[in-house]
């Protein structure tokens, strides 16, 4: 089968298409024919790791030489002897879970359950390469918000609303019957508007701690933002949300913990229990089935260009998700 091969930390050039051996599945496991992947952040941190995090982390099963990408959708081609949720035929759609990859290849082996992945069948309305946009901003939206507490009422900033998770945060909040203002440059400010929030800020012109108006939740999204300096515009028991591990969240999420009503939190999705994240994944599956929730596609390249992908992704030019078309 062809796959991207990545066997060392670089530039997007690293990333290489090869042949390979097509996977078999284990007893536990079904072949999924993969009909689209994605691009996302993650991707691209992975790809320019630095070589000697390689060593720890291949404890975590990590490897320098693997086949990237996380998110995808397609169809079942095989399942293995014990496999009893999922036939050959069905449309699916899933992520890796942790550290795992191997999504950017025409085919990928998951467990049924929740071991090294989540899997779940794609809605009807949507296109494979909806689906394969859909699970790592969408629960990770979804994840970081819970964690905020978000409910009817509150008002939510989302800064990074145009991304590919920022996007979903946007429509969740709004789902949760938030009042929603969405941070954003120039050019994405009608994208922004048409995925259901208030209010649109541009960055570029309008700093909005600068603004007299104040929030019960900022969520930023794009790790551009810190606790420090939104914390004028939070509301009293206001909560700063971040999805971006730095140094100055950690002290924020500490010290918060202890001093003040403002609190300061950080949270990965990838890091919820897999039994958790496929409950979160078919709650964003009803959410799409009726309609109350939109999968955005910016681009789709070919496998073959998957390197250009990663490219567009550096620029942070995206608005939504970045597809590779498989198949």
């Amino acid at each position: 089968m062809k796959a991207i091969i990545c066997t060392k930390s670089g530039p997007p050039e690293v990333l290489q298409l090869k042949d390979v051996n097509k996977p078999i599945p284990a007893d536990n496991e079904v072949l999924v024919k993969v009909h689209a992947a994605t691009v996302t952040q993650g991707d691209v941190m992975l790809r320019k790791l630095h070589p000697l995090m390689y060593l720890p982390m291949r404890l975590f099963g990590v490897r320098r030489k693997m086949i990237p990408g996380h998110e995808f959708a397609g169809e079942i081609e095989s399942v293995g002897a014990d496999v009893k949720r999922f036939n050959v035929g069905d449309q699916v759609f899933g992520t890796t879970t942790g550290l795992s990859v191997g999504a950017n290849a025409e085919y990928i082996c998951l467990p049924e359950e929740w071991e090294k992945g989540v899997l779940a069948i794609k809605p009807d309305n949507i296109s494979y390469e909806e689906a394969a946009a859909l699970p790592v901003g969408g629960m990770t939206a979804l994840y970081i918000l819970r964690k905020g507490n978000i409910h009817n009422g509150q008002k939510v900033l989302v800064y990074g609303a145009s991304g590919s998770v920022g996007t979903y945060a946007v429509q969740l909040a709004k789902q949760a019957g938030a009042q929603v203002t969405g941070v954003c440059s120039t050019e994405k400010m009608g994208f922004v508007k048409s995925l259901g929030a208030d209010q649109v800020i541009d960055y570029k012109k309008d700093g909005f701690t600068n603004r007299s108006e104040t929030y019960d939740v900022i969520f930023d999204a794009a790790g551009k933002s810190s606790f420090g300096r939104c914390k004028r515009v939070l509301k009293e028991n206001g909560i700063y949300l971040s999805t971006v591990l730095s140094p100055k969240i950690i002290f924020d999420m500490l010290w918060t913990s202890i001093v003040g009503s403002k609190k300061a939190k950080i949270a990965f999705a990838g890091l919820q229990p897999a039994s958790e994240q496929a409950e979160d994944l078919r709650f964003l599956t009803e959410l799409i089935d009726a309609g109350e929730l939109k999968s955005l596609v910016d681009r789709s390249y070919p496998l073959a260009q998957t390197a250009g992908a990663h490219r567009y992704v550096e620029t942070g030019l995206k608005k939504g998700s970045v597809v590779i078309k498989v198949t």
